[in-house]
């Protein structure tokens, strides 16, 4: 069984016991658990259900490692640069972007 969910403004496909890396959410600091609700697709292998957009009463649960504030984990730095053309001038900046990373328990359908 796996479903499509939205969580900030990106979609992923999860299955039961995937961990995955979401955008930072507000949820308690000592929450230990996430209900992600914008289920947009479930399927178990036989049958599918699509939402328009949502499926109402779909929800996947989130379980933290730890608690919400120790499992914000760092991505990738990301460099960018910055140059003018024959003036001499040039600029490197970079980010990393902080995620929280989330193990699926269940998928409620």
């Amino acid at each position: 069984m796996y479903a499509v969910i939205e969580q900030g403004s990106k979609q992923y496909k999860v299955q039961t016991g995937d961990v995955i890396d979401i955008e930072l959410a507000q949820v308690a600091d000592d929450a230990d658990v996430i209900e992600m609700d914008k289920v947009l697709m479930i399927s178990d292998g036989t049958e599918v259900k699509i939402g328009a957009p949502y499926i109402e009463g779909a929800k996947v649960i989130g379980k933290f490692a730890t608690t919400a504030e120790k499992s914000v984990v760092k991505g990738e730095k990301v460099f960018i640069a910055y140059r003018r053309r024959r003036k001499n001038s040039k600029k490197r900046t970079g980010h990393r972007q902080k995620y929280m990373q989330v193990t699926v328990e269940e998928i409620k359908a």
